[in-house]
This record gives C-alpha cells, sequence and structure tokens, in this order.
C-alpha cells in the first residue's frame, strides 16, 4: 500500500500538445448501481473504517469547533473560514429555509472538533510539496473528532464528513473549478497561464506583453489583483498555484509586446515576416528573462515555477543566417536540440538566482540539459511513458507523470474507467526510483475548452485521476469505483457543478434540492 502521491495536480491551459494514443470503447454493459460499503466516500482515503450506524445533522445543533487540545485557535482566520464555508454547504438551504425542529435526536451528531496536533500550525503559510496533509476522522457519538498536524490535512478531512450533505450554498462558487479541485482532492493547480495565441498575464515590469499579446488589453488579461486573489482562493482550500511560462517554444503572443525576443524567420536568404521561437543568441533575451523571472518570483509564493521547454519547432532557426552561424561558432553543427539546450541551461541559472524551483517538460530531460538535482521532470508524452518514467528515476529526478490523463482528448464511451486503471507507479523500477514519483497530473489544453465546456469536461473524469493518486493502490475495483462516482457526480451537480453523467443514469431527487 502506497502513500497518497503528493502531487495531484490539475492543469488548465491553453496550448498545442502531440497526440496522444487513444482507445475507443466499444458496447458497454450497463452499470448495476449498487451500494458501496463505502458509502459515496471519493476519493477513498488510505484507510477506512465504516459503522453501519448513520449519525443525523441538523443546522440547529451542528457545530464545528476547535477542539481543546487544539494547537490553533480563533485567530487561525484560515480554519475559522473553513468551518464557516463548510457549515454552509452542508446546511447551506436547509438554514436559509429554516430548521424543522431545534431538538437534539438520540443518533445525532452535535459537533465535529478539530484539532491541530503540531505547534507549527501553518494557518498563515502557503501549501508546499512538503506538507503534511494527512488526517484522521473518528465519528462516535455526540461528536466527531478530526486530527491533523497541520491545517491541510483538516482541509482535506472535513471532505469526508460532509460527503452525503445537501442542499449546498451556492453564494461561493465563483472560481468553480478550484473549488471543485478541492472537492476532489487536488493539491495543486499548474497554471498554464500563457501560450502562442494570448499573453494574459498582466506583468508590472513588462506591461506592454499584455496590452499587445492579449486577446483584448482590457478585458481578456489576468490584473494583479487577479492573480492574488486566485493564489488566496486556493490556499484557503489547501491548493498550491503553480505557473507556467513556456519557453522557447509557445512564445508567439510574446513577441507582439517585447521586440527583437523571437527569432525572425528566412525564406532563402530574406526575412520571411514571420517568426519562431525565442531568439536563443542575443543578450537581450537572457536580460529580458531575468527581469521577467524576478518578477514572477515575487508574484507566485510556491517554491516551484514550470517553465516548459517542450514542442521546440526548429525550422525558423535553421533558416536563420545569424543562428546558423552562432551554431557553427560553437561546434553544435547541425544538431539544434543543442542549442535548445544552451537556451534552457542559461534560463536555468536566471531563474535558480530567484531561489525558485522548476518544473519542465520531459523534452529539456531527454535532450541532455544539465538539471539541478531538484528538478522536477514532467512526463507528457504517451506511448513510452513507462519508459521514460524509468529513465527519468534512474537519474534521480523526481518526476510527476501526465502522458495517460489528457482530458481534452475525448473517446466514446466510459472513458473515466481508463483514467481509474492506470498505474503511475507501474514502469520498471526499483522501490528507490518509485519513491522518486511524487504525483500525477490531469491536463486539460485549451482548443475546443472555454466557460461554456470546462466543467462537464473535467467532471467527473477528472476524479477518476484524484482517487488514483490519492487512494491506496489496491484501490482498483472498477464496479466499486462506479457505485461511488455516480453518486459523487450527482453531488457535484448538486453544487452547482455541471458534471457530466458516467452513463445513463439519473440523480436522485435530494441532489437535486428537492
Amino acid at each position: 500500500m502506497r502513500t497518497a502521491l503528493n502531487f495531484a495536480v490539475l492543469l488548465l491551459a491553453l496550448g498545442l500538445c502531440e497526440s496522444l494514443q487513444r482507445g475507443y470503447v466499444g458496447e458497454e454493459p450497463e452499470p448495476v448501481a449498487e451500494p458501496s460499503k463505502y458509502g459515496s466516500l471519493w476519493p477513498l482515503p488510505q484507510k477506512v473504517q465504516i459503522s453501519d450506524v448513520s449519525y443525523k445533522l441538523s443546522s440547529s445543533n451542528f457545530r464545528i469547533v476547535d477542539g481543546k487540545l487544539s494547537y490553533a485557535d480563533p485567530s487561525c482566520s484560515l480554519l475559522q473560514d473553513a468551518y464557516r464555508r463548510y457549515f454552509d454547504y452542508i446546511f447551506g438551504l436547509t438554514r436559509k429555509h429554516g430548521p424543522k425542529s431545534g431538538r437534539t435526536g438520540p443518533s445525532e451528531l452535535t459537533e465535529l472538533q478539530v484539532w491541530i496536533t503540531s505547534p507549527d500550525t501553518e494557518c498563515d503559510g502557503y501549501p508546499s510539496l512538503a506538507s503534511d496533509e494527512s488526517y484522521e476522522l473518528s465519528v462516535q457519538l455526540p461528536y466527531a473528532v478530526l486530527k491533523a498536524p497541520k491545517v491541510w490535512g483538516v482541509l482535506h478531512g472535513r471532505i469526508c464528513l460532509h460527503v452525503n450533505s445537501q442542499n449546498m450554498n451556492h453564494e461561493e462558487m465563483s472560481y468553480l473549478s478550484l473549488e471543485t479541485m478541492a472537492m476532489n482532492k487536488f493539491n495543486v493547480f499548474h497554471w498554464h497561464i500563457v501560450d502562442d495565441p494570448s499573453f494574459p498575464f498582466m506583468s508590472k515590469t513588462f506591461p506592454q506583453l499584455s496590452q499587445k499579446g492579449a486577446y483584448h488589453p482590457y478585458t481578456h488579461v489576468y490584473t494583479p489583483a487577479d492573480v492574488k486573489k486566485v493564489i488566496e482562493f486556493a490556499r484557503v482550500r489547501g491548493i498550491r498555484v503553480i505557473p507556467e511560462f513556456d519557453t522557447p517554444g509557445h512564445t508567439q503572443s510574446w513577441g507582439k509586446g517585447q521586440t527583437d525576443l523571437l527569432t525572425p524567420c528566412y525564406s532563402g536568404s530574406k526575412p520571411s515576416g514571420t517568426f519562431g521561437p525565442v531568439n536563443p543568441i542575443l543578450n537581450s533575451t537572457y536580460d529580458f528573462m531575468k527581469q521577467f523571472f524576478k518578477e514572477i518570483s515575487t508574484v507566485f509564493p510556491d517554491a516551484y515555477i514550470h517553465l516548459g521547454g517542450d514542442e521546440v519547432n526548429f525550422s525558423c532557426w535553421k533558416s536563420n543566417p545569424d543562428i546558423q552561424k552562432f551554431m557553427t561558432d560553437h561546434g553544435f553543427g547541425q544538431d539544434f536540440s543543442k542549442l535548445e539546450s544552451f537556451y534552457i541551461q542559461n534560463l536555468l541559472d536566471i531563474v535558480t538566482t530567484t531561489n525558485k524551483g522548476y518544473m519542465i517538460w520531459q523534452e529539456v530531460f531527454d535532450n541532455g540539459v544539465k538539471l539541478h538535482p531538484d528538478t522536477v521532470v514532467h512526463v507528457w508524452i504517451g506511448g513510452k511513458s513507462n519508459e521514460e518514467m524509468h529513465n527519468v528515476t534512474a537519474a534521480g529526478y523526481t518526476t510527476i507523470l501526465s502522458a495517460p490523463w489528457y482530458l481534452d482528448y475525448v473517446s466514446y464511451g466510459q472513458d473515466w474507467r481508463r483514467y481509474y486503471q492506470v498505474e503511475p507507479l507501474g514502469f520498471n523500477g526499483t522501490e528507490t526510483q518509485k519513491k522518486l514519483v511524487i504525483g500525477g497530473e490531469a491536463c486539460l489544453w485549451g482548443e475546443y475548452v472555454d466557460a461554456t465546456n470546462l466543467s462537464p469536461r473535467l467532471w467527473p473524469r477528472a476524479s477518476a485521476v484524484a482517487e488514483r493518486l490519492w487512494s491506496a493502490m489496491d484501490v482498483t475495483d472498477l464496479g466499486d469505483a462506479w457505485n461511488r462516482l455516480s453518486p459523487h457526480r450527482c453531488r457535484m451537480v448538486e453544487r452547482g457543478v455541471p458534471a457530466e453523467p458516467l452513463f445513463v443514469s439519473y440523480c436522485p431527487r435530494e441532489y437535486n434540492g428537492v
């Protein structure tokens, strides 16, 4: 049995990706929904002991409080806000219309006591790769006790208490995707914030990047206040925010606002008027990157930045006579992967001066760039991902896996089952190698996704990935998964999330707020 992989990531992005292998599901037997011995818990905790006894909760009698032995107190606003938020999740509409009775029954649970067991509660901090997210929830009349070393465990553990709650208050469902991530215990938001089509990030140092590179300079940008709000919204739900600024490819929007940043392409002996990747031979390129990533390191508090490095098209570099001369002068011959490595190495050195760690797509590792020991290599290319996982971990690098979980690829049938059956530690390697796998990531790229179809495309398909990464390795029963995921999907629908159905089915009346 493994501990939970502590890097359950959701990537929301606009970008271009290599096509992955995808299978089509043929005729499928209709699933039969039967009660699971675990009720509707999703994702399943590492260890669960279920009683046959059910307890009632009423808004007039139930409360969430700090335990007497807890190291946290009412000054911990993160927990106090969480208590109020989850009380509303459980009782929102019931409280609005008034409770039926104020009397406590014999099988009624009246209190959830929250105990933080470590003096360093991390109430005012940010979740990190090293965060302790463990918790223990026990229920015995007349109260329940939720124990966790840090506040992050509490934020995950209280989900288990209200998994059967009904009639939620929808007032806090702005930032719907982050809220739903918390419901499914995803703990990292990988924010691929810029790409070829648009540069919506509003930089204070280089404001012209969004002014000229965004779809619209005022209505389609992320202001500093927007970014700060997203980070804080995520923090109080135990979610890290890791930004990605992908270079040297995927940078067409950057060039609209930053002169001479991109490589001029040539047609024969003359410039074609088009541009390729970042120009790696100019000192001005690295001066720009120093200033830009210095700003990024202050805006985003997480210890890591994703630097991309994938899908670099060499054709423009090959056409440019200045690039060709640089290649000759540096002994690179015609191996343009060496030029890419030259650029990436300089960029990594720049980011290191900001005291940030970095994540990179697997091509950077594949091309032999010298990486720092704490680099996280992101394996995303399908087909030979197990071989790549072996190679990366054999070289001693930590890694996350996303290759099997690209949710923008839609196939007929219940593709959630395919996502659920992936074993991220199924590659050939030693136990030492497998300990270097710190988690996985469900990716949703935005070529065909916007606000109109984001949630149904994500949920509950991403929920299947969440359980695979959060739960024990031996939790693999598809039938039991269906019996828990189906009501979990209805629970999301009840809370205002337009999650698509798993199969032909319906949500009971209580899940529609009726």
